[in-house]
């Protein structure tokens, strides 16, 4: 899910060659702003531009000067936490990376009238996802997380309620060996990642037998002839070529698949899967996208009412119409013609009711590579249901250590 991040603008920052000059009652505002790329691209509608050009002239008290840097959403909490007065004054961030910025006071807190804006427009279950030690650090644009999309050709709207009952019909395909993913199994079954995602202390528990008989059905599903490991895009190809009927992904891949199965494109939250006889909800990680204000900034105000404003309503709304990119502010989805968008429903509803929010305390860091090697040792059959009891304990009590200590 990460991305290489490149500067378009190296030059200035929030915090240097920032013109205090106030003229006329007019004050002069050099604002930095970093986005990715697709959000300033011509051919993407040029989101970015059109939204500050709308600042600008709803703020006349302001005579800014935008300068644009491109950085996306998985990277730019780093960039800005390494160096924040070489960095963007608002900037776009994955909320998973919000200690990184908080560790390095890299980022600015939303109090006052803000907070309350924010908050009004926002779920709490969204505001939770950039808030940290009491204190709110971003504006909410998108939820992020993954669901299920599926022909429409193949699968009945029944089948798809249940994995089990998918793969007697069609292929499926799925990230096996992508720690993102993988987990939604286990969560299913009980497992836990610092309970509620916020008590670091409390560590990982993805052990006992809960842990165990989930490891064991999925060495049955990785040999089960209609599965198949989703890697290196081998699932559109597969969408494409007609070789599998469902994958699961997250929005960012929703246009690609839309042109491949057209009206059969069928989408939806996450099914449930069949554990020795019993039903189990797959629960995906879940978070947001959020605008950031960098703490060294030396035009704050200003700062924060941009980022209020590109996390607002009319930013968002824009944001769906050129990119598709699926909105969270609670009085847009009240629009009928956003909240029947089958993309809207899945995305929010597993939001909403098959996820868990993603736990963003500095631990997390060391869960992702021991799923992975569960998942690469299932498919390469070094797990087997032998030695599942040890290689699943293995792997919970790699996720509680730093790999150190």
């Amino acid at each position: 899910m990460t991305a290489m991040m490149g500067l378009l603008a190296l030059s200035g920052c929030g915090s240097s060659g920032s013109s205090q000059a106030q003229v006329g009652g007019v004050q002069n505002v050099r604002l930095m702003v970093w986005a990715p790329s697709e959000d300033q691209s011509k051919d993407s509608g040029q989101w970015l531009q059109k939204c500050c050009e709308a600042f600008a002239e709803q703020h006349p008290e302001y005579n800014i000067h935008f300068v644009y840097g491109v950085a996306d959403e998985a990277t730019a909490a780093t960039q800005v936490a390494q160096d924040p007065e070489a960095s963007a004054d608002v900037f776009m961030f994955a909320n998973d990376n919000l200690t990184v910025l908080t560790d390095a006071k890299a980022a600015a807190k939303f109090g006052g009238i803000y907070e309350e804006q924010i908050m009004s427009t926002n779920s709490q279950t969204v505001t939770d996802s950039v808030r940290a030690d009491g204190y709110l650090y971003g504006v909410p644009f998108t939820t992020n997380t993954w669901y299920m999309y599926y022909d429409k050709s193949v699968f009945s709207e029944e089948d798809v309620k249940n994995l089990d009952t998918m793969l007697e019909k069609g292929v499926v395909s799925f990230p096996f060996t992508n720690s993102w993913y993988l987990p939604s199994f286990y969560v299913g079954n009980g497992c836990t990642l610092f309970e509620d995602g916020t008590v670091e202390e409390a560590g990982v528990d993805f052990a006992g037998e809960k842990a165990e008989v989930v490891t064991d059905y999925l060495i049955d599903l990785m040999n089960h002839p209609n599965f198949v490991v989703d890697a290196d895009g081998s699932g559109i190809a597969g969408l494409r070529d007609g070789s599998i009927h469902a994958m699961f992904t997250g929005s960012w891949d929703a246009a690609s698949i839309k042109e491949i199965l057209g009206e059969n494109m069928g989408v939806t939250s996450l099914p449930t899967y069949t554990l020795n006889g019993e039903e189990k909800q797959m629960m995906a990680y879940a978070g947001s996208k959020a605008i950031g204000v960098n703490a060294t900034s030396d035009h704050m105000v200003a700062a924060v009412q941009l980022a209020v404003y590109l996390g607002s309503a009319e930013a968002q709304k824009l944001h769906y119409d050129l990119r598709n990119v699926v909105p969270c502010n609670t009085e847009l989805l009240q629009d009928p013609s956003i909240s029947s968008d089958m993309l809207v429903m899945a995305q929010n509803d597993t939001f909403d009711r098959t996820s868990i929010l993603q736990p963003f305390v500095s631990a997390m860091a060391n869960c992702w590579t021991p799923v992975e090697n569960m998942g690469k040792g299932i498919r390469n059959k070094t797990v087997t249901h032998e030695n599942s009891k040890e290689q699943t304990q293995a792997m919970n009590d790699a996720m509680n250590s730093n790999g150190i200590s």
